[in-house]
């Protein structure tokens, strides 16, 4: 509900703060007075476009501000929490200002936010029936957001949706898999290939530099053979027998006489003990005998340097390629074979995700159905609610249908259910069915549109089983220009009653040059236009907004009614105002 509308430098109003009833709040005065710039400021805090030309000769900038009173559980809270706001003792604030130089800043809650934001929230709060915004109801999107929340289908819809994201999200997963089926392929035709070649190899842990040692070994055999010759000769002179030229002791043999010698003295000292480290040296002097005479008898078999060779760049280009050693490629052989498997799999998954997807259709189709069913019977009722109304508002012969068609084929099925609805308005009697939108004047439009709220207020409030959304109704505020226009007489009365009759469960902000409405409002504002100071015509013309009650009050009526205020008009404007609070 909009408690506060505050206006600074927008056209001829230098600065304006109107408090509208919680119901109904008519907005008068003569025609040219500037009652325009209220809906231009109450777009402005909509998110509407920001027109430059419209900030008051001479100002930096224009403002406007709304400040609306929203409960917790309220959609607009919810919005307005995304936008990381929260409601300020149960109040959302929110602000535009545009600059002479043409931009725009919107505010909502004290925080600067895009305007896509600002229009989010007001969404939630304001609906605006004028010339422009009421033709958006010609968009098929909003004509089925305005049968479901007549309908009061939450539950359906809701159903509805949940089918539809599953399903949604289980063809974009069907979608990932076909278009990843032939690089899936690929990948496992290529792994396939390369587990074959390195089973070919059949690699041993370590294999490789084993093979780099014994290679090194084959080409220094010769080396090896007289190094190893030699160190024997000088250590045991026993070991190389063979040898001819080996004619003196080893260092075994001395080692031996040294202990010996040692041991033949008979005299004090520790003579003993240095020849039992003697002979320990020579216990581990053979132990190295014996190690080199290994090394004598080292056979290399049928060793030969090129099938060696060649079976060490075979192992190299493993690692080359999967390594950098090969237990690496061991490893990366045996996670392939388990990918190969999960690959190799991909067309029984396929199948079986296309099998869910099935299911999930043909729940998505029969949720769509229940839905279609609930809006098909919720549009009969408002059409004929609506024909109903509009008798009364100088609309005779005029008729709507809504249609809720189930559509067919692959694209049957959207985010918002299965159905094509359209709203199809007959203005007279004769007139050919056209779109809602186009085929009535602005006047004819607005009266529709209140037939169409009050139809949807009154579904709501006749169903015991109430939507969800039930508190925002309550607190949402219609506005309505031009709806008088072309009415008169005892028309412009029922016209007064069905808006008071809306307001008693919406606030409602009527623009309206007819006594006959504006007498059933709770509040009522003038607008009024003040020519410039003939000593300071530089101001221009200024333009004020004031709230009128008592006699102030019927004096406006009085203006409204016969365009003076002689007794018997403030008389007929008293009583006009008597019969309309009845």
């Amino acid at each position: 509900m909009l408690e506060e509308l505050d206006i600074r430098n927008l056209g001829p109003i230098h600065e304006a703060t109107i408090t509208p009833a919680p119901g109904m709040t008519a907005i008068t005065g003569e025609t040219g007075a500037g009652k325009s710039m209220l809906l231009s400021a109450l777009n402005l805090i909509s998110g509407g476009p920001a027109d430059a030309g419209r900030v008051t000769a001479g100002a930096d900038e224009a403002w406007a501000q709304g400040i609306f009173a929203v409960s917790d559980e309220a959609s607009a809270a919810a919005v307005a929490q995304e936008a990381g706001v929260e409601p300020d003792d149960g109040e959302l604030f929110l602000s535009r200002t545009v600059k002479a130089a043409g931009r725009s800043r919107a505010v909502l809650g004290g925080k600067s936010v895009p305007k896509s934001v600002l229009a989010s929230v007001a969404g939630e709060l304001v609906t605006i029936h004028g010339q422009t915004e009421q033709l958006k109801i010609a968009s098929a999107s909003r004509q089925r957001e305005f049968l479901d929340h007549a309908a009061g289908d939450d539950r359906e819809l809701n159903a509805y949706r949940e089918a539809w994201h599953a399903l949604a999200a289980l063809e974009d997963k069907l979608q990932r898999l076909r278009s990843q089926e032939s690089s899936a392929r690929q990948r496992a035709d290529y792994l396939r290939e390369s587990v074959e070649h390195i089973n070919e190899v059949n690699p041993q842990p370590g294999e490789d530099e084993e093979l780099k040692a014994k290679r090194d070994r084959i080409e220094n055999a010769a080396d090896i053979a007289e190094g190893v010759s030699r160190a024997l000769a000088a250590l045991d002179s026993s070991q190389m027998e063979f040898d001819a030229s080996s004619d003196g002791a080893g260092a075994s043999d001395l080692l031996l006489q040294a202990a010996q010698a040692l041991r033949g003295i008979h005299a004090a000292g520790d003579f003993g003990e240095l020849a039992e480290r003697l002979e320990s040296l020579n216990a581990e002097l053979q132990d190295v005998v014996f190690a080199l005479s290994g090394h004598l008898d080292e056979d290399f078999g049928d060793a030969d340097l090129d099938t060696l060779n060649a079976r060490i760049h075979e192992l190299g280009e493993l690692t080359r390629r999967w390594g950098p050693t090969l237990e690496d490629v061991i490893a990366w052989r045996d996670k392939a074979v388990y990918e190969i498997e999960d690959l190799d799999a991909s067309p029984e998954k396929l199948s079986e995700l296309e099998a869910e997807r099935d299911v999930l259709h043909g729940k998505a189709v029969a949720a769509a159905a229940a839905l279609s069913a609930v809006r098909a019977e919720a549009g009969k009722r408002l059409a004929e609610r609506v024909t109903g109304e509009l008798e009364s508002l100088a609309m005779s012969g005029a008729s709507l249908e809504i249609r809720v068609t189930p559509r067919s084929g692959d694209d049957a099925l959207d985010a918002n259910g299965g159905d094509a609805i359209a709203f199809l308005f007959t203005p007279y009697e004769g007139s050919p069915q056209l779109a809602m939108g186009k085929s009535a004047s602005g006047g004819e439009l607005s009266r529709l549109m209140l037939a169409l709220e009050l139809s949807a207020a009154d579904m709501h409030a006749g169903e015991s089983n109430t939507s969800s959304d039930s508190d925002d109704v309550a607190s949402m505020t219609f506005i309505f220009d031009e709806v008088d226009a072309g009415v008169g007489g005892k028309a412009a009365v029922e016209l007064g009653k069905r808006l008071a009759r809306l307001a008693r469960t919406s606030q409602v902000i009527v623009v309206t040059h007819l006594a006959q409405v504006a007498s059933w409002a709770d509040s009522q504002f003038v607008v009024t236009k003040i020519p410039p100071d003939a000593d300071d015509d530089a101001i221009g013309v200024v333009t004020t907004v004031d709230e009128v009650a008592d006699e102030s009050r019927v004096h406006e009526i009085a203006r409204m009614l016969s365009g003076s205020e002689s007794e018997a008009s403030l008389d007929h404007a008293r009583e006009l105002l008597k019969e309309s609070a009845l």
